[in-house]
């Protein structure tokens, strides 16, 4: 089901049992497997992937009996990442560009730009290209490494993770 207010961009694919919610916004070339709910105050950008049955919550702290529709907190979910099958985004946080959500992981806060998050929290346990391959970085500190597919360059530094370009 989607609501009449979602804004949603071309060449979008929408699995089963999907539910978009009113103030919702859906980039490009977005693909939503099964059993996914995208409630309000979510963005994803160009290129995103949502896993089958992945979470998205809106309000951080809910009870059945306090309305808090006014306390949704925005979730944003940059360009071209990842939210692997059955993964918990927390509402309020923001996902990096071409970021990797493994399955099952749980999200609660920010995550890097092309970040690997595992686990229950998440943690990030490494870097991932933009084609979705793991980079041989280390997690902290410094370094450089090749997609293994595309050869692109990627560079660490100071936490950052940045492309620099096919070879």
């Amino acid at each position: 089901h989607v609501c009449g207010g979602a804004v949603i961009g071309r060449d979008c694919s929408l699995g089963q049992n999907v539910f978009v919610g009113n103030r919702v916004v859906i980039g490009n070339n977005v693909k939503i497997q099964n059993n996914v709910s995208v409630y309000d105050n979510v963005t994803l950008e160009d290129g995103v992937f949502c896993g089958p049955s992945m979470v998205f919550t809106n309000v951080y702290n809910p009870r059945a009996e306090v309305s808090r529709k006014d306390e949704y907190r925005n979730t944003l979910i940059r360009r071209g990442a990842t939210l692997g099958a059955n993964s918990t985004i927390v509402c309020g946080v923001t996902v990096g560009e071409y970021a990797f959500v493994g399955a099952g992981a749980v999200v609660n806060r920010d995550v890097p730009a092309f970040a690997l998050m595992l686990g229950v929290p998440a943690r990030q346990a490494g870097w991932m290209s933009r084609f979705g391959e793991r980079l041989d970085l280390p997690v902290q500190g410094d370094g450089e490494a090749l997609c293994p597919h595309t050869g692109e360059r990627y560079v660490l530094k100071n936490g950052t993770c940045a492309v620099l370009g096919a070879p």
